[in-house]
């Protein structure tokens, strides 16, 4: 890919150039480069506790009032 911004291309290119002579005289030294695995992308979560503690307090919702409940109110309502 050619970069826009060739200026900082040069100006990395001594840090590029001291790299690779680095490497070559580690290698020249009989030292071993190893390519790895790579890890993954996603790592899975940690496995849920199926413990349950007994203080947790649960939120529930409390349930919907029914439509024979709703007619009932609305009549009463409508009465006052």
């Amino acid at each position: 890919m050619i970069s826009d911004h060739l200026n900082l291309v040069e100006q990395h290119r001594p840090d590029a150039e001291s790299i690779a002579d680095r490497i070559a005289q580690y290698l020249a030294a009989g030292g071993r480069i190893a390519q790895l695995k790579s890890p993954p992308r996603n790592p899975l979560p940690p496995p849920r506790s199926t413990r349950i503690d007994p203080e947790t307090v649960l939120k529930r919702r409390p349930k919907p009032i029914s439509a024979a409940d709703r007619k009932t109110l609305r009549k009463m309502a409508d009465s006052i």
